[in-house]
């Protein structure tokens, strides 16, 4: 079956793109492309060079190579931490009014989206993880990007708060035509939702449809045979992808596809 996102154009693209601080190599000689309406994983070890990977294509790091942008692209940004100052009186509509200056409904129609328009009133500072991470989301799409970065933006989120993220997340894709660049640390997400998983340790080990990714040798030395086989089995088992719609694709092989949804966060 030919895959509709392959004939998408490019929204991001980066060529040979290498990064250093004090002369030590963090990312070195990536290429990547993102088009609308996939979700692209980034998973690595720590200090693999994945946050920094997201700053060089935003252009907030020195970099080496080539970054080329769709003209007129709009990107929604979740970092991986967002501090919050206790001694700052602000309110979670206020924070997404500060993104969408002048235009009127525009951060409560964002609020509403990702579900916590009841938290419109309330202090910046006194937010749970989960709200937190949803008012980072509404912030990130309040002005309908055509990409969206996202640098483990559920750190701190408990396990169905992560799932029903994750949903959300490819909900939003949906309906806005998005392209997504998401660094995960949960495996068992990248099984569920990406349509592409890149794996890279400064430099891109391995990529490709995630079942593929967690039988590549690379994979395997970066996390062990014993997640390589865990994560085996999770995908025999989840032997479906999802098209662009949200509906199932039958395998290649022909084999029976599983008729159900799932948004990850798989312990």
């Amino acid at each position: 079956m030919t895959d509709p996102v392959a004939k998408e154009p490019i929204l991001v693209r980066a060529e040979d793109l290498s990064v250093s601080v004090a002369g030590a190599p963090i990312l070195e000689h990536v290429s990547l492309a993102v088009r609308p309406r996939e979700i692209v994983v980034l998973i690595g070890p720590n200090g693999s060079g994945k946050t920094t990977l997201l700053r060089a294509l935003l252009g907030l790091v020195p970099r080496r190579g080539t970054v080329v942008r769709r003209p007129g692209l709009r990107i929604g940004y979740v970092p991986q931490h967002f501090a919050r100052d206790h001694a700052l009186p602000l309110t979670v509509k206020r924070l997404i009014e500060v993104y969408a200056p002048g235009e009127t409904g525009a951060a409560e129609a964002a609020l509403a989206r990702v579900g916590i328009a009841a938290l419109a009133g309330k202090q910046v500072a006194t937010l749970s993880g989960g709200e937190m991470a949803r008012v980072l989301l509404a912030r990130a799409i309040v002005h309908k990007p055509d990409l969206l970065l996202l640098d483990e933006p559920f750190a701190g989120v408990d396990l169905a708060g992560e799932a029903a993220l994750y949903r959300l997340i490819a909900e939003l894709r949906d309906e806005m035509g998005s392209g997504v660049l998401l660094v995960s640390h949960d495996l068992h997400v990248v099984m569920a939702q990406a349509s592409r998983v890149i794996c890279i340790n400064r430099h891109i080990c391995c990529q490709g449809a995630a079942g593929a990714v967690i039988r590549d040798p690379a994979f395997v030395e970066l996390f062990g045979p014993r997640v390589a086989s865990e994560l085996a089995l999770y995908a025999h088992d989840h032997d479906h992808r999802h098209l662009p719609t949200g509906e199932v694709a039958a395998p290649a092989n022909g084999a029976h596809a599983h008729d159900h949804s799932h948004g990850g966060g798989h312990g």
